[in-house]
């Protein structure tokens, strides 16, 4: 497998398009299988070289830094692109054929377990949680992609007995040409427009995660959200619908009834045992993972320990701390209203509550009348779109705030939020122009928390 790879890259003139975590990841990948080899890398950020001394003693590279670095990028072999890296006011005409990732070249030659799991929502904690319970199961299991490591860094370790768990962005996917083993679809919510040109192209891209499948492998798709449902999709016999309901005439099926799980009829799972995970998008996550415990014939008794035992990941409806008799959570994961309304109903018992971040163009009606019909007593809004969720809210009886800082959100959380009640940081939005992203968004709400 490897051996192939690198046979088959040896000798292509390679530019890494992106020099992120995983265009480094890149870089060091080929360097230490070709020393001598001329290398490319191309990125928009002009001091990428800064401190980086490694870089600018090897002989063997060349760089394009700037606004122009996309110039002359169609003369290489091969443009190994990072998921960040957005085409889409780009004419890849010329070159479009030739873009691949650490993703494609390791579909394309390693043909060994691969679950990829992709969603609007919940990929962190679904990729994280089957992970834990393939290890606890004492499986060789590896966590890549945008939870792990990069691809990459481990692809020199897999055998084929590896189980690789990889969480994809729609960036992830944009351009694959190959699918993986087993793939999950948690969800489709509206997110990520500013880096595609509609909303079905976005659709398109989650779905390449199954578009090259065979027969023999699996998808596990949401059988009620509804984008999936309007991409008519054309499922496959072994593909196993998901639904928090019962399904009719599907083969494989997740469902729920009367408060348990089943798999093709067979009852897995109490959603009423004690576990961290709450919420029931939470408990739709955890059915996508029991059908792969089918699909894999697992233990299932150990993997519901494995789920019980499992706890949340930062920043994902975390509990900080009890300030004054407040709870305080951070959902900071939260950049869509759908995530924010799964959180209000997981948590319960919210009184007060911080929204806002940047505008990608998500419809927020959905959040705004969620919110007024709520008992949360205390709205706090942040810019820009806390701007659009304040004005839907002006005729409301709820008490609204408006700030540009996080650190007076904070305060003002501090002063009205009542006693033996919550205060949720769950923002609804992306936190680009303000924040470097969602974590450090979380890590300074608890900052401030803790001031």
């Amino acid at each position: 497998m490897l051996k192939e790879l690198l046979d088959y890259l040896k000798d292509k003139k390679i530019v890494i398009l992106g020099f992120g975590m995983e265009g480094e990841a890149s870089y060091r990948f080929l360097r230490r299988n070709f020393p001598e080899k001329q290398l490319f890398i191309a990125d928009r950020n002009i001091n990428l070289l800064d401190k980086k001394i490694d870089l600018m003693e090897d002989a063997n590279l060349e760089v394009s830094l700037g606004e122009n670095y996309l110039n002359g990028i169609e003369e290489y072999d091969l443009i190994l692109k990072a998921p960040g890296i957005s085409l889409k006011d780009v004419d890849i005409s010329k070159y479009q054929d030739k873009i691949t990732s650490q993703l494609e070249l390791f579909l394309e030659f390693f043909d060994i377990c691969s679950i990829g799991i992709t969603g609007t929502k919940g990929k962190s904690t679904t990729s994280s949680l089957m992970y834990k319970i393939l290890i606890d199961q004492k499986k060789d299991a590896y966590l890549l992609g945008n939870i792990g490591e990069p691809i990459f860094n481990d692809i020199e370790s897999l055998s084929k007995n590896s189980i690789v768990v990889i969480e994809l962005s729609s960036h992830a996917l944009e351009y694959v040409k190959h699918s993986t083993k087993i793939g999950f679809i948690l969800d489709i919510y509206e997110e990520h427009l500013d880096h595609y040109k509609s909303l079905e192209k976005y659709i398109e891209a989650k779905f390449n995660l199954a578009k090259y499948q065979t027969n023999n492998d699996y998808l596990i798709y949401n059988f009620d959200n509804e984008f999936m449902n309007k991409y008519k999709f054309s499922y496959k016999e072994n593909d196993y619908a998901v639904s928090l309901e019962s399904i009719p005439n599907v083969k494989n099926k997740v469902f729920l009834r009367d408060n348990f799980i089943y798999c093709n009829e067979e009852k897995y799972m109490d959603i009423n045992e004690k576990m961290n995970l709450k919420g029931m998008h939470n408990i739709n996550n955890i059915m996508f993972i029991l059908a792969v415990c089918q699909i894999l014939k697992l233990d299932i008794k150990q993997v519901i320990t494995s789920i019980k035992e499992f706890k949340p990941l930062e920043h994902r409806m975390e509990f900080v701390a009890n300030i004054n008799g407040v709870d305080y959570y951070n959902d900071s994961i939260a950049t869509i209203p759908q995530s924010t309304i799964d959180a209000i109903n997981a948590i319960k018992n919210v009184n007060t509550i911080i929204v806002g971040g940047k505008d990608r163009g998500v419809n927020l009606e959905e959040l705004i009348d969620f919110l007024k019909k709520s008992d949360i007593e205390n709205i706090i809004c942040l810019p820009k779109t806390g701007e659009y969720i304040k004005e839907g809210l002006e005729n409301s009886n709820k008490n609204i705030y408006f700030t540009n800082e996080l650190e007076e959100a904070v305060n003002i959380a501090k002063r009205v939020t009542k006693k033996d009640t919550v205060c949720l940081l769950s923002p609804a939005a992306s936190s680009y122009g303000y924040f470097k992203n969602f974590e450090e968004r979380g890590r300074l709400f608890k900052k401030f928390l803790a001031n």
